[in-house]
């Protein structure tokens, strides 16, 4: 684009093409008369030698009290055929990351009401999460209940940022929290897979100026849900490649850590409040050393990976403890207590993993007496690790439980010490803290403990004994 006049600068938003219809932000300076820049709506009808309008600001986002509950596009309209915005500031959706001066030294937990993630994987506050997942396993279930204890009980804000979401996942979604109850507190952002590059390069950062409003304005904490990060990098790198740069590794842009950095900075804990960030994090063919999941990993504080097996056994949320980590289990941060009953906890199970073949093959009595104990003590904590969710209430009939952080860890440490050897397996299913497991064995009729169901599998000729186990478990708690 040529300019006779003042130059635009890097960042400026243009207007060009029928009623201004076509948004152009631009990204580089040639010459002194030259600029380069990205579309951020479909091109459509524009031609050489239209004229340009330079807007003299760069682009902008909604910010304020009465964007909570509504749903947006990267320009900052309203997508959910709401009434018009009002009372609301326009802000630039460019700024720079928080000062260190700023910034909080202290590592802090951010407390999720949901055992599985608090014991074992705890988040940190103002720091970033990845969330590894596929279909089906109850990834957007989990993220619901994140959101609806994040307002229900912190009083704090959460967005909802979709890069490339589809326009069925982003629906079906606003449909979901609205039935949930939570958008009342909820700000959803898209930026749907069929539009340019640009406005899913840039949908981040207008999440992000929102998500600083209501930390740094009114001191609220906040909840920055992103689905997908890897759509950032690779919208990235298409606009890298529209701008006629060289490629680097793989076909990434060469700018793919700085561009990262400047989204992933902006998440950050300070002296006014915290953003807290949990991402959807796609790895490429599953490829761990792909340059898209080396960068994002490094900007990770936590991953909770969910498994698909053990979505198939009813036990959800189905987080795998052996896959997920946190760099928050350090005992200078999580306490003493807590990092040594992660690791028994992480040590149990992992020792169950192993003698799962041998039970398989030879059955439960053929293990040593320890190694039993090892067996009983995984299975329960695989149970107390499974929890009733608020936002599942009306498909499963069972009241949501919100379980603090010492609840969970008591009822760890109780079943490590064997304290609930006597009760059944299933009364630890789908309960909040460990003390309701006695009320249900004994509302259930269940004083002994169940019928080894490693012996049973044994007895039948199955080829997936774990399947018969969940289905003897199944029979008896009906």
């Amino acid at each position: 684009m040529r300019f006779d006049t003042v130059l635009p600068a890097v960042h400026t938003l243009l207007r060009a093409g029928e009623g201004g219809r076509v948004a152009i932000e631009v990204l580089a300076q040639h010459d002194a008369h030259h600029v380069r820049g990205i579309a951020l709506t479909p091109t459509q009808g524009l031609a050489r030698g239209m004229p340009v309008q330079n807007t003299g600001g760069p682009l902008l986002a909604p910010v304020g009290k009465p964007i909570l509950s509504r749903m947006f596009d990267v320009f900052g309209n309203t997508i959910d055929r709401e009434p018009a915005l009002e009372g609301v500031q326009w802000r630039s959706v460019h700024s720079q990351p928080p000062p260190l001066v700023r910034r909080s030294t202290k590592s802090e937990i951010f407390e999720t009401g949901i055992k599985a993630i608090d014991v074992l994987t705890p988040l940190e506050r103002g720091g970033k999460a990845g969330l590894f997942g596929g279909a089906g396993v109850g990834k957007t279930v989990l993220l619901t209940e994140m959101i609806h204890n994040m307002v229900g009980h912190q009083q704090g804000v959460s967005i909802f940022c979709g890069i490339g979401e589809r326009s069925r996942e982003g629906e079906e979604l606003y449909r979901e929290m609205q039935a949930a109850g939570v958008l009342p507190n909820m700000v959803m952002i898209f930026a749907q897979m069929n539009e340019p590059p640009g406005a899913r390069f840039r949908v981040g950062y207008a999440a992000l100026t929102m998500a600083e409003y209501f930390r740094d304005d009114e001191h609220r904490d906040v909840l920055l849900l992103i689905d997908n990060i890897f759509r950032f990098i690779q919208a990235g790198s298409e606009v890298s490649g529209l701008m006629g740069r060289m490629p680097s590794r793989l076909g990434y842009q060469p700018t793919m850590g700085t561009e990262l950095a400047s989204l992933e900075e902006r998440i950050a804990n300070t002296d006014s409040g915290a953003i807290t960030s949990i991402q959807a994090v796609y790895v490429p063919a599953d490829d761990f050393t792909d340059p898209a999941a080396v960068h994002t990993f490094s900007h990770l504080s936590a991953s909770i990976v969910l498994s698909r097996k053990r979505a198939s056994e009813g036990l959800f949320p189905a987080i795998d403890p052996l896959q997920s980590s946190s760099k928050m289990i350090t005992p200078g941060i999580v306490g003493e207590r807590h990092y040594r009953l992660a690791q028994a906890i992480r040590r149990t199970l992992a020792q169950y993993a192993e003698l799962k073949d041998i039970i398989a093959m030879l059955g439960l009595e053929q293990l040593s007496p320890d190694d039993r104990k090892v067996v009983a003590r995984a299975r329960r904590l695989e149970r107390f690790l499974t929890q009733p969710f608020f936002t599942t209430e009306q498909f499963t009939n069972m009241s949501g439980k919100l379980v603090s952080l010492a609840d969970a860890l008591d009822g760890c440490e109780r079943i490590l010490a064997d304290e609930f050897k006597d009760l059944p397996e299933s009364a630890l299913y789908m309960i909040g803290a460990v003390d309701e497991a006695t009320a249900k064995a004994k509302s259930s009729g269940q004083s002994k403990p169940e019928a080894k169901p490693e012996a049973e599998a044994k007895a039948k000729p199955a080829a997936k004994p774990e399947l018969s186990e969940e289905q003897a478990h199944a029979v008896d708690d009906a």
